[in-house]
């Protein structure tokens, strides 16, 4: 493979986090502006609790393993400060929404405002160990795990009783947020969350007979033929097959991590548009019409995190497969995604590829899904790469003596 990881890392430095360093930084409002087009104009002021939570992290990550540039941390403090302040209300959950000088638009309905939150403190006191982030972190990990039954408590909209049903999105967060809470919790807590996000993970929203990861199944585990228990979003099991991987490492359990590479490159050739390229959004299990209207739009994140979990199935297995879809999905995503003029990535494409919506930000895209994934591949293949430049002096060497030896 050519040398990707320099590329990935010329285009997190040079490119994307100028772009947000330079436009949405809310200086009179506190926080951030999540709503810039195409050119880094705010189009729209009202702030969401996790997006502005999710840059926070983006900033104190960039600050704890890229480089510690003062401004990266002042960046994240700048965001905490303003969640600190607003984001919460008296019972400490996290709301969605807020306007521009923090009051409340949108109620705390939505659990992963708080999963973000407790990401962005947890890693903003790798930065800067103050107490207060930690009991931030903590706070809302512990508010998380009583919620977890019931993520949106009283704002569920559902009939109880009727049709139960659990989501996948939870447990995928949390199997990536143990990991980025682990320094600040009990080992045992770690290791009792691993377990159980493993296990609903790998057996429980996996279909055997399928091979494919659903959206939505019954209380029990099994399957709802519904709009929702039949719907499978290629981009979540991808992404969480990553965030599995990443467990693996930490379990040193290989056998883990080979069923997250099959589980993925299944569904890479599951999702993949055969007639314009890309992964679809949303599908039907039994291939009936989805209810989503969105299904065969092409988005940011889905292609981020494929690329993601092929650079470190490749990386950590060996598997041809997923260096040959790597290379599929960067030339897909770095030709269609990439803003070259103004910077930053695209969010919206339609089926063929061209551009929905020239926003950089807004309601779901933030300084995040694209600053992660252009990090994590960037020190996933340095790591092959640096293996590489390894083998090739140690051919080196071998030949030099060799040559010495046949002098003599």
């Amino acid at each position: 493979m050519k040398n990707y990881s320099e590329i990935y890392e010329q285009e997190l430095i040079s490119n994307v986090i100028p772009f947000w360093m330079k436009h949405s930084k809310d200086e009179k409002g506190g926080g951030y502006f999540n709503c810039l087009d195409r050119t880094g104009n705010v189009f729209d002021t009202d702030k969401f609790m996790w997006l502005q939570a999710r840059e926070v992290w983006t900033f104190a990550t960039l600050y704890n393993e890229q480089e510690a540039r003062p401004e990266w941390l002042e960046m994240a403090k700048h965001g905490a400060d303003f969640l600190e302040k607003h984001g919460r209300d008296a019972e400490g959950n996290w709301y969605f929404s807020l306007e521009q000088f923090g009051k409340p638009l949108v109620q705390p309905y939505n659990i992963f405002s708080d999963c973000f939150a407790s990401m962005a403190f947890a890693a903003l006191y790798k930065a800067d160990p103050q107490e207060k982030y930690a009991q931030i972190a903590k706070g809302t990990f512990q508010n998380i795990l009583k919620r977890r039954q019931n993520p949106k408590g009283k704002y569920n909209k559902a009939y109880p009783g009727t049709r139960d049903l659990k989501n996948f999105a939870l447990p995928m967060i949390l199997s990536n947020l143990s990991l980025e809470m682990e320094h600040l919790l009990d080992k045992q807590t770690v290791d009792d969350l691993l377990k159980a996000v493993i296990h609903e993970v790998m057996d429980i929203f996996y279909q055997q007979d399928s091979g494919l990861i659903l959206e939505n199944v019954n209380l029990d585990g099994s399957f709802s033929d519904s709009f929702d228990g039949r719907l499978i979003n290629p981009g979540h099991t991808i992404e969480a097959m990553w965030f599995m991987m990443d467990l693996g490492v930490r379990l040193n359990d290989p056998k883990l991590i080979d069923r997250c590479v099959e589980i993925a490159l299944r569904t890479l050739e599951y999702g993949w548009d055969k007639e314009y390229g890309g992964i679809f959004y949303f599908m039907d299990i039994k291939g009936h019409p989805v209810q989503q209207l969105e299904w065969d739009q092409k988005l940011w994140w889905v292609h981020l995190e494929a690329l993601v979990c092929m650079a470190k199935g490749y990386a950590l297995t060996g598997n041809v497969a997923c260096k040959e879809w790597f290379i599929r999905l960067h030339e897909y995503s770095w030709k269609h995604f990439r803003d070259e003029e103004h910077g930053e990535w695209y969010a919206y494409l339609n089926r063929r590829g061209e551009v929905l919506l020239p926003l950089k930000g807004g309601k779901w895209k933030c300084c995040f899904h694209v600053p992660r994934a252009l990090f994590q591949v960037s020190r996933t293949l340095s790591s092959i790469e640096e293996e590489n430049d390894r083998s090739l002096q140690r051919l080196h060497n071998f030949s030099f003596s060799t040559e010495k030896l046949k002098r003599r």
